[in-house]
């Protein structure tokens, strides 16, 4: 079992396997971001080498996510691989759900037991505004397709911003119970430089969201969780769980039980700090040698750290963009 210096065990592991994407979100909003050559991206094989040595080390739930994972050329291997791993109980893509309609019975074949589709608009004018050029309908042909394969649980993932799209957060809820399915809402993170908005005056916390629903809904607070620092609420009467992720206004870091691997290798010990371990350094001097890998992986947890503190009047300390992370 993976444990770090604060006797906190560490059983989620996120992977970011491309900062590529066809859309932009709020965190990728800057022209000024730049994406890895490829060369420096791990390669499919070591991706899986990672995930695995990880599930062997007490890892049981892994995430997939981007940019957009399956813009990532034979991405289906990385689900198929890693879905074999006994101890992995929860495999899940996080997807802006485009490629959906493609993927989505491959996917449930391959194992992944969860989706997590991006989708902060339910306008099709403000999507297209929102992404640059994006369709929502081929959005919610993907939310079809995920839903028709039945995968154990699909999630809406909503970032909200105060004058951008604060105003659809009940249209959203309601959507997602139309749906049957859950929907999360996430505080935007201070993550890279953006030039469209100021993160100060468009900050929209959990609690203004939550206030906002309770006017339409009612929200019974639940002890469910999925693994992650969503805090869920029930609606009585439906099976679709509202759930806030609020890494400025209720903390979670006392509880976190996460690290991110990104594109290019980087162990992130925490979203909102830089401790990191150079994974593919250690994976290309030793091929094949799962043992100095764990070890690798094993020693950093003495380097995680307690927690963040996000500032959102100040400048942002972490420059890397969302997409070189993973969402």
């Amino acid at each position: 079992m993976l444990i770090d210096r604060f006797n906190r065990k560490v059983t989620y592991l996120r992977i970011s396997v491309t900062d590529r994407c066809d859309l932009r979100c709020v965190y990728c909003m800057s022209e000024n971001m730049k994406f890895l050559p490829r060369a420096s991206l791990l390669s499919l094989e070591e991706v899986v080498q990672v995930g695995r040595c990880f599930t062997e080390l007490g890892v049981n739930k892994i995430r997939i996510t981007g940019g957009e994972p399956l813009h990532r050329r034979d991405i289906l291997k990385v689900f198929r691989e890693l879905g074999e791993q006994e101890a992995l109980t929860d495999l899940t893509l996080t997807t802006n759900g485009t490629q959906l309609g493609r993927f989505a019975a491959d996917l449930k074949s391959a194992g992944v037991t969860r989706v997590n589709i991006s989708l902060d608009t339910l306008r099709a004018d403000r999507y297209t505004a929102l992404t640059r050029n994006g369709k929502i309908e081929r959005v919610l042909q993907g939310l079809d397709a995920a839903q028709q394969v039945g995968f154990d649980r699909v999630k809406l993932n909503a970032v909200v911003l105060k004058n951008r799209n604060h105003d659809e957060v009940v249209d959203l809820v309601e959507f997602a119970v139309e749906r049957g399915v859950d929907i999360s809402f996430i505080e935007e993170m201070p993550l890279g430089m953006v030039g469209d908005h100021d993160r100060a005056e468009c900050f929209y916390s959990s609690d203004e969201i939550r206030a906002d629903l309770e006017q339409r809904f009612e929200l019974i607070p639940t002890a469910e969780t999925t693994g992650g620092p969503s805090r869920y609420f029930r609606i009585p009467g439906v099976d679709s769980r509202v759930g806030f992720i609020s890494p400025h206004s209720h903390n979670f870091c006392e509880s976190c039980n996460r690290v991110r691997l990104t594109s290019e290798g980087r162990l992130l010990l925490c979203l909102g700090q830089e401790h990191s371990v150079d994974l593919r350094r250690v994976v290309r001097a030793n091929p094949g040698d799962d043992d100095a890998l764990k070890a690798a992986i094993i020693d950093s947890m003495q380097i995680k750290p307690k927690g963040h503190d996000f500032d959102l009047e100040a400048k942002p300390v972490i420059f890397r963009h969302m997409n070189h992370t993973g969402g």
